[in-house]
């Protein structure tokens, strides 16, 4: 997958529908004015300052008048400057509409989104940011079919996150159901989901579902493009690559410490079983050292 990829989907679905950040707002129990519209404004704030400032998305919530300004923030990683930035959207865009404002940030990663949530301190006495962060354990897990038609784009989301986790069959599942269901111009939420989402996922569908019914076949279009999908990016990128990231990316969304020498052990196996253990124990263990000790005694 590109970075391209890995930085827009969020993106993508708040393009779509900008309601969405206004429902993650709600999700983490923050108070979200009533409102008629969600609308999409220019993320540039460089009419105000003479620094170039351009913020990932900015959604406004009226009324027939601004209520609230949402700024949308991704971070892959932390990146300090931001703590200098991030106060400068808001203020901006709180003189451009007249209006409360918001900063919401959307970290995949679980220890970016713990050091992005840090309180950032003004200066000014009393006055402190403490930007609103979206990570992994914020973004609900979907598996209610009736939910997943009504909110396709939260649901898209919940597949994208929680697809590589152990839950995540049941949100999966649930994201295909709902496919079926959606009018023409949402369905291509399902390749949005399939350009992010590791290919190892993708396997384990169909590994599952077989299981579940030896006579398996898919019951839709969506499910053999997956199959399909997993099949042909194993054989072009190679299945044992493929594992390996998966190990690692499981690893690190749950904020597990991958020494250099563990990384390079990973990426250089070549045993196609010992990386499926190594996966399979990636979604338990409480350190990379349990991981190599459990997988290889089973090996």
């Amino acid at each position: 997958m590109s970075p391209t990829q890995e930085h827009e989907f969020l993106l993508e679905l708040v393009r779509n529908r900008p309601s969405l950040v206004a429902t993650l707002l709600t999700e983490m129990g923050v108070p979200v004015p009533a409102f008629d519209e969600a609308r999409l404004e220019s993320p540039d704030f460089t009419d105000c300052v003479p620094t170039e400032y351009r913020a990932d998305s900015v959604v406004v919530l009226a009324d027939g008048k601004p209520l609230s300004g949402i700024v949308l923030e991704v971070q892959r990683a932390y990146r300090d400057e931001k703590t200098w930035s991030w106060p400068v959207y808001l203020a901006t865009l709180r003189a451009r509409l007249k209006c409360p404002c918001t900063l919401l940030v959307f970290c995949p990663d679980t220890r970016v989104a713990a050091k992005c949530g840090r309180p950032i301190d003004m200066g000014h006495p009393g006055w402190s940011l403490r930007p609103i962060v979206l990570g992994p354990e914020q973004v609900p897990m979907i598996t209610d079919l009736e939910r997943a038609v009504a909110e396709p784009e939260l649901t898209a989301l919940s597949a994208i996150v929680h697809g590589p986790t152990e839950e995540g069959f049941k949100v999966l599942q649930t994201f295909h159901d709902a496919h079926e269901h959606l009018p023409e111009e949402l369905k291509s939420y399902s390749d949005l989901v399939l350009s992010v989402l590791p290919e190892f996922v993708v396997a384990k569908f169909k590994e599952i579902s077989m299981a579940m019914d030896i006579n398996y076949e898919p019951r839709s279009k969506l499910v053999r493009e997956w199959v399909d999908h997993g099949i042909t990016q194993g054989i072009t990128q190679g299945v044992t690559q493929g594992e390996a990231k998966a190990v690692l990316r499981i690893l690190e969304r749950r904020g597990l410490a991958v020494p250099e020498e563990a990384r390079e052990r990973i990426h250089t196996c070549e045993d196609p079983e010992l990386l499926l253990a190594w996966v399979d124990r990636a979604l338990t263990v409480t350190s990379v050292d349990e991981l190599f000790e459990e997988a290889d005694s089973d090996h």
